[in-house]
């Protein structure tokens, strides 16, 4: 399986680096990420829970960073094996170049995977992979800028909360 994309995300270079190699925000963006530890030079060991179409299976794996330039870019290779439903390895080149509304983060995927999960069929393998890989750099990003969403959360929480107590006031006649 082959994937490239880029996304626009609303900080600088430096910052999103610097939490690509920090394993717990690994942790908060990997989608169904149970525990990740370890370090950069080291590498990271991974725990990750994950339902594939019939097929749910924990995966433990093992991270390698590579080609580390700062700021600029990093090679990601790792292997998985979740036990009857297979294997996945691969790895990513990932570059970070600074744009006008933060950074624009390209990377480019080769994967394979083996077992029950190479059954399912390579088209819902690979939609399985892209929505995986949006929803981690959805979370990447309220991770790096969660003011925003904070900001526009507390208002709509508190107008949903206005609209729920003057329900409640209809209903008991109180009010």
């Amino acid at each position: 399986m082959h994937m490239s994309d880029q996304k626009e995300i609303a900080a600088d270079p430096a910052m999103v680096y610097a939490a690509l190699l920090n394993p717990e925000i690994l942790k908060a963006c990997v989608p169904g990420a149970k525990e990740v530890t370890g370090s950069p030079e080291d590498g990271f060991e991974a725990t990750v829970t994950q339902k594939v179409g019939p097929v749910k299976a924990t995966f433990k794996g093992q991270v390698t960073l590579s080609d580390l330039v700062e700021g600029e870019k990093l090679t990601i290779s790792g292997e998985g094996k979740g036990g009857a439903a297979g294997f996945a390895k691969g790895g990513a080149e990932v570059t970070l170049t600074a744009s006008e509304t933060g950074t624009l983060l390209a990377y480019d995927v080769e994967a394979k995977v083996g077992g029950k999960l190479a059954q399912l069929g390579s088209r819902l393998i690979d939609g399985f992979a892209k929505k995986m890989a949006d929803q981690f750099f959805t979370n990447l990003q309220n991770a790096l800028a969660p003011e925003q969403d904070e900001e526009e959360g507390d208002a709509s929480d508190a107008a949903e909360g206005e609209q729920k107590k003057s329900w409640l006031k209809k209903i008991t006649a109180r009010g």
